[in-house]
């Protein structure tokens, strides 16, 4: 994929990439290519952030936790995508290890350094807090990604397969 520089020449994005600075704020507004939500590469549309020109970026902070109480505390730019590997443990790790599978708390952020700073808050607070926060959003502590991932039936609709 190309992107159109601020001189209008065609470029192509590894050019382009190396002008993102580490805050996510550019000097000058330019054209950079953006990873879409599902994955899918975009078109840099006009947005606020980012000088003008740029893609709006979500980080979301979540809480997880196993049918026996453990709770994991994490971050991500890909919700979906990573509750679902959590979900189906594609990933080694904690979450594998201690069967947290239950989304109960999410939080979204549009600067990656204030999610970051919340995910530490969080990991940093005893047990009982996050509780507290847990409830306060989800007092149940139902699964809010149970179904996530699956073939939606709706009222009516035959259980068998269709041609």
């Amino acid at each position: 994929m190309s992107v159109i520089s601020t001189e209008g020449e065609w470029r192509d994005p590894e050019d382009a990439s190396s002008a993102i600075p580490i805050r996510g704020v550019l000097s000058k507004p330019r054209a950079i290519p953006c990873r879409m939500r599902d994955g899918l590469e975009g078109v840099p549309r006009p947005t606020p952030l980012l000088g003008g020109l740029g893609c709006e970026y979500k980080f979301w902070v979540y809480i997880l936790s196993s049918r026996s109480g453990t709770l994991y505390t994490g971050i991500t730019g890909f919700f979906t995508r990573r509750i679902l590997q959590h979900k189906y443990d594609s990933i080694e790790g904690f979450t594998k290890k201690y069967q947290c599978h239950l989304l109960v708390y999410y939080e979204s952020h549009q600067d990656v350094e204030v999610a970051i700073e919340r995910e530490k808050q969080i990991k940093r607070g005893r047990r009982g807090k996050k509780i507290a926060l847990i409830e306060k959003m989800n007092p149940r502590w139902q699964d809010l990604a149970e179904n996530w991932g699956r073939e939606m039936r709706f009222r009516g609709q035959s259980l068998g397969r269709t041609s």
